[in-house]
């Protein structure tokens, strides 16, 4: 049984019970509940306030990547563009001018197929911009693999056609100022002792003898004697590339076989020897074995003048030296 409890009362000089107010449990527990979520309220608005030293860390260095990211992908944009301007260069002005077929453009812009490359960098929360950074990295490594092979391609080629340049009979091999005549072009003539029509396999100028002849290209001297039928004393030199000279009824040679000569070196003089109507030198190209008009290689020593009068003179249809 409860205790009675009393208190005495100075205005009344009495003691007096004391009355107890029961607060019930349903009241308690809201009273609990309300002051959890005001806690609850609290700590969370705070929180959005108010950044621990570790979230401002975190949060900085996410914004340091993100940042990372646009600039590397703004750098990758911009190194695109000069590869791409390379790419069409070497495509349509280096590998045309060193007849060389250019690079497909599937090759070039080729990605990366097979198993997943990029699996590593998955979930993570900015996996998709670092995905996206690494594989354009990939890409633009890749196709600058491919244009650092093709310069080094082209740069060999750029070797060889400066050899093919120096090689390629490219002048006149007598001096205009010593010819006499072009006598005989290229193509069908007149045999000057059958006096039947046939092919006439290269050029006939006209000079005295003893006229100096000059190796039309560089090369190395494969023949100088007198044992091929028809010819004389002719000389034979190997250019390279499948081009070889010829040089025709010489009265003396000036080099030997073996010898390595320049465009423009004294090789011999003209004369009458083989079958041969009177003083000249006959000369011939091959490509590949097979003869070519030699006039179309004239453009190393003649004015545009004096190439359109040789090439008058090639197509008068008259009588050979040889």
């Amino acid at each position: 049984m409860a205790k009675v409890k009393y208190y005495y009362d100075s205005d009344t000089l009495s003691y007096r019970k004391i009355k107890t107010k029961l607060i019930s449990l349903r009241k308690l527990f809201l009273s609990v509940l309300t002051a959890f979520a005001f806690m609850v309220l609290g700590f969370l608005v705070f929180s959005r306030v108010f950044e621990s030293p570790r979230e401002k860390e975190l949060k900085r260095e996410l914004e340091f990547v993100k940042l990372n990211g646009e600039l590397h992908n703004k750098k990758i944009g911009q190194l695109q563009v000069l590869l791409t301007e390379l790419q069409e260069r070497d495509n349509n002005i280096y590998r045309l001018y060193f007849e060389v077929n250019p690079i497909p453009e599937e090759q070039r812009r080729g990605g990366f197929g097979g198993v997943n490359r990029y699996k590593a960098l998955e979930g993570f929360n900015n996996s998709d911009m670092i995905i996206d950074v690494t594989k354009n990295m990939d890409i633009l490594s890749k196709q600058l693999y491919i244009q650092s092979k093709s310069l080094d391609e082209i740069v060999k080629l750029a070797e060889n056609k400066e050899k093919l340049l120096a090689a390629i009979p490219a002048i006149q091999p007598i001096e205009n100022k010593n010819l006499r005549q072009m006598a005989s072009g290229y193509g069908w003539r007149s045999d000057p002792f059958t006096k039947a029509r046939k092919r006439h396999m290269g050029m006939d100028f006209s000079a005295k003898t003893g006229t100096r002849i000059f190796a039309s290209g560089d090369g190395v001297v494969a023949r100088a004697d007198q044992d091929a039928a028809g010819y004389g004393k002719h000389i034979r030199i190997n250019h390279g590339f499948g081009y070889v000279s010829l040089y025709a009824h010489m009265s003396k040679f000036n080099v030997r076989k073996g010898q390595r000569v320049k465009r423009g070196d004294l090789i011999g003089f003209v004369g009458n020897t083989g079958r041969s109507q009177a003083p000249h030198l006959h000369y011939e190209i091959m490509k590949n074995g097979i003869n070519v008009n030699p006039i179309n290689f004239y453009y190393g020593n003649l004015s545009p003048e004096e190439f359109a009068a040789m090439q008058r003179a090639a197509q008068i249809e008259g009588q050979s030296l040889d």
